[in-house]
């Protein structure tokens, strides 16, 4: 038995395709944070259990949509991505066998930028932990790049695919960019991190020099090009808005 769980505001452009994905799963949870869309008609029309809540940060919301799961192995799945067939197939075939060695499984995620596949620029590496029995692993509370904790050695890859879609658009990407960069900077904040003043700059620098040349964002076409940029913009971003918090104190 599998539940999926979704974190999701305003997601009406998404939600249904990655619904659509999931019907082979026993239940699906949806963390709702303030959706002023259809997303939570349409989650409901899905037949999907609905919480709405406050926004707590990535790592506390979707924990939340783990712990309000029925079923101890959890999916936990962005409103923006999709399960291929392929993978759905592995995974049931992984459950139901009821011999699972591991109590995490890490999954390829392909994603698309601005309507092309990304096959370099770094996301060719991207394995993130999706599944995993609920009793051995939890998502930690940060509020910014969130991720799933468990023992390395209790981790084993599926090379089957989830499809990702984050940035259609140039004005989504940068919206998601102040976004995560604001809460990035509070987090090291917190964290009483501290840097100079140049260190934004050098950081952005070094940040498009590794996706663009290191990682081969350059056999990425003009997208590659772009995503560089606005990755190393995001960098800077989250540097300078720090420098900037320790500088009202």
């Amino acid at each position: 038995m599998i539940s999926a769980s979704i974190i999701t505001k305003n997601e009406e452009a998404n939600i249904q395709r990655c619904l659509n994905s999931l019907k082979w799963v026993d239940e699906i949870v949806v963390i709702d944070s303030g959706s002023q869309d259809q997303t939570v008609a349409i989650c409901e029309n899905f037949g999907c259990k609905v919480i709405e809540t406050n926004w707590m940060g990535f790592g506390a919301t979707k924990q939340l949509g783990v712990d309000s799961s029925k079923n101890d192995w959890v999916l936990s799945i962005d409103a923006d991505e999709e399960v291929s067939d392929e993978l759905a197939k592995e995974i049931q075939f992984l459950i139901s066998e009821n011999t699972c060695i591991k109590n995490a499984f890490s999954i390829k995620r392909k994603s698309f930028y601005l309507g092309r596949l990304i096959n370099y620029s770094g996301w060719q590496d991207d394995y993130p932990i999706r599944l995993f029995n609920r009793k051995h692993a939890k998502f930690n509370s940060k509020s910014v790049h969130e991720k799933v904790e468990v023992d390395d050695s209790d981790v084993k890859r599926i090379n089957k695919i989830i499809f990702h879609y984050p940035f259609p658009s140039i004005e989504k990407h940068i919206k998601k960019i102040n976004l995560y960069s604001t809460l990035a900077a509070s987090e090291l904040f917190n964290n009483k991190s501290k840097h100079i003043f140049l260190y934004p700059f050098a950081a952005g620098l070094f940040k498009f020099l590794k996706i663009y040349i290191i990682k081969k964002g350059f056999l990425d076409g003009k997208e590659g090009f772009i995503l560089s940029i606005l990755s190393s913009h995001y960098v800077f971003l989250k540097y300078m808005k720090l420098w900037v918090l320790w500088k009202k104190i």
